[in-house]
């Protein structure tokens, strides 16, 4: 039966890419599948994550994303073509969640490239970036695993909800698989997800990551004062149906760390 509420849930996830162009209110995706509505969101959420009107919200800035880039429409019109009456609801929400607001994203393709090219010149950041943790408290560490082979950068962060969108609470970036480590978290709740960039990614390739391994953790991982985390062993894998979009902008993430490496090169 578990199975079967998975796959209708897929069928859900299709037919919202089907129709993002139209409303989607929770009635007709429950009617979809025969559900009420209390029963499909509960169930929608507990295959995802996400409630089913957030993760609709989510595909839609996905699809401002594509616009901006793809598109010589207007920010006021991308607004609109996914929903968003007004300029600057837009704007705010997509700087939100995204990280950077939607002329930043759309002129930032340069700059996905130099962050590449740089990250790529780096050497033995790995040691430099670990020379701390042994004495630190409340961490989460693990290993990240790939399921197909690549050449180029993880990145990796805890987030306070089951997508990667928003800044990163925590966030690093992994110069191959293998381990990682979060010092000095502070208690809360937190999902882990990661990417790669390959390198030699297309700019337009790191700002719309459709087809990037990825990973998340569908169960939260709660740090208390003191408590021990267990360790992480986590795969990075091909896009799956129900994997909610990557929003936050991966050159921003790039940026930050190589801001954060350049400060430790100068103490």
């Amino acid at each position: 039966m578990v199975a079967n509420r998975y796959t209708e849930i897929e069928e859900v996830i299709a037919y919202i890419h089907r129709h993002i162009d139209e409303p989607l209110p929770l009635s007709r995706l429950a009617r979809y599948v025969s559900y009420s509505p209390y029963h499909f969101t509960r169930l929608f959420k507990q295959t995802t994550g996400l409630s089913p009107l957030y993760y609709i919200s989510s595909l839609r800035l996905q699809k401002a994303k594509d616009l901006l880039l793809q598109t010589n429409l207007s920010i006021r019109d991308i607004g609109l073509e996914i929903g968003q009456q007004s300029l600057g609801t837009f704007t705010s929400r997509f700087t939100e969640r995204v990280g950077v607001t939607p002329s930043q994203f759309r002129n930032s393709a340069l700059e996905a490239d130099d962050h590449l090219r740089s990250l790529q010149k780096l050497s033995d950041w790995r040691s430099s970036h670990f020379t701390t943790i042994f004495s630190s408290n409340n961490r989460i560490e693990g290993t990240v695993y790939a399921a197909l082979p690549f050449e180029g950068v993880i990145l990796i962060g805890l987030f306070a909800k089951p997508i990667p969108e928003g800044i990163p609470l925590y966030g690093t970036l992994l110069p191959s698989t293998g381990y990682f480590c979060f010092p000095d978290v502070k208690p809360g709740t937190y999902y882990l997800m990661a990417t790669s960039v390959s390198w030699g990614m297309q700019a337009k390739d790191i700002l719309l990551p459709h087809t990037t391994l990825r990973t998340r953790s569908r169960e939260p991982i709660i740090v208390k004062h003191g408590a021990f985390v267990p360790y992480q062993e986590v795969m990075l894998y091909p896009p799956r149906a129900d994997d909610p979009p990557i929003l936050i902008s991966l050159p921003l993430l790039m940026n930050n760390f190589l801001s954060r490496m350049l400060q430790n090169s100068n103490r």
